[in-house]
């Protein structure tokens, strides 16, 4: 039997972070631009679509510095535990 301590914390999942940052920085997006009068020569889903290109990846990084701000912070409520690991032999086994 052996002991080790071990550091235990909860990490976010950072794709997780990324991707609600970019479903959110879309949805912000979809309703920033039905606020204003969608040009006629270009249309409401063209104009959706060209704001996009900057809302999502706007979403992305935010959600990216949420889960980093939140790694950060679980790494200091990390707690340190003592942890016995038993090795177990097939006593039939020669090896």
């Amino acid at each position: 039997m052996s002991e080790s301590e071990v550091s235990i914390r909860r990490a976010p999942r950072i794709g997780v972070f990324l991707v609600l940052g970019a479903v959110l920085g879309a949805l912000v997006t979809l309703i920033l631009t039905s606020l204003f009068p969608a040009d006629p020569s270009v249309g409401f889903l063209a104009s959706f679509a060209y704001f996009c290109l900057y809302g999502i990846p706007a979403g992305v990084l935010l959600g990216g510095l949420v889960a980093l701000v939140l790694d950060r912070i679980s790494i200091r409520r990390a707690r340190t535990v003592t942890v016995a690991r038993d090795e177990i032999t097939d006593p039939a086994d020669p090896s």
